[in-house]
């Protein structure tokens, strides 16, 4: 956590690094050179050197958004995506934390206006990042009733702290159908939300513009007054 002219800096992405574990099933990142320093000097006056990196990956490793496309061929990509879902927004924070049931229903946004904002679900479930249990198939999610609500009242993005905005045995993903299919983006494997206040606070999530790809790592980030 950091200090802003306005306000705390929390960050809320995972760290990359080389083959972690973001999904089961999907393999790690690898992580390397290109150019290493060694090999730079060559190229460069005396004392000059530079390094430059190479990644491999798939598209969701860390924390993630996803866009309409990730969803439906003919929605928005990475770089449709307008800029303002998904930059200095006004966020919400929903904690479930506590909660004995796993999925998230919609009566937990009773009394909240979602409209516009950034509607981040704290659940809890990033205490198991990084190890076996954090894609155990009994882990929280958003229940269609809930993904439903949303998708009708729009808000700017969804985000979640948990493995999989979707119940993952369920092969239909009604939250992320209906959510994408409305256009609102989502974030997967959010962390530190714990550090968040109800409300107050702005968020910032934007990726990479990639054409033609619908998922791509974000550092997401929160400041709070």
């Amino acid at each position: 956590m950091t200090s802003h002219p306005r306000g705390r800096v929390v960050d809320l992405s995972h760290v990359v690094r080389h083959g972690m574990l973001t999904h089961p099933g999907l393999p790690g990142p690898e992580i390397g050179d290109f150019l290493t320093r060694e090999d730079s000097r060559d190229r460069y006056a005396p004392g000059t050197e530079f390094h430059i990196g190479r990644i491999t990956m798939v598209a969701n490793t860390g924390t993630y958004l996803d866009t309409p496309f990730h969803r439906l061929a003919d929605g928005e990509d990475l770089a449709q995506v307008d800029l303002s879902r998904l930059v200095d927004l006004p966020g919400l924070l929903i904690d479930v934390s506590g909660s004995p049931r796993r999925g998230i229903g919609a009566d937990v946004f009773e009394g909240h206006d979602v409209t516009g904002r950034a509607v981040l679900l704290r659940t809890g479930w990033d205490r198991h990042w990084g190890g076996p249990s954090y894609g155990d198939p009994d882990h929280p999610f958003l229940a269609a009733d809930a993904a439903a609500l949303l998708a009708d009242r729009r808000p700017a993005v969804v985000g979640i702290d948990s493995v999989n905005i979707d119940d993952m045995a369920d092969g239909l993903r009604p939250a992320h159908t209906a959510l994408l299919t409305a256009g609102v983006p989502i974030i997967e494997h959010l962390r530190g939300l714990d550090r968040l206040p109800p409300t107050g606070f702005r968020l910032h999530a934007a990726p990479v513009a990639v054409s033609g790809m619908g998922t791509f790592p974000i550092r997401a980030y929160a400041l709070v007054p």
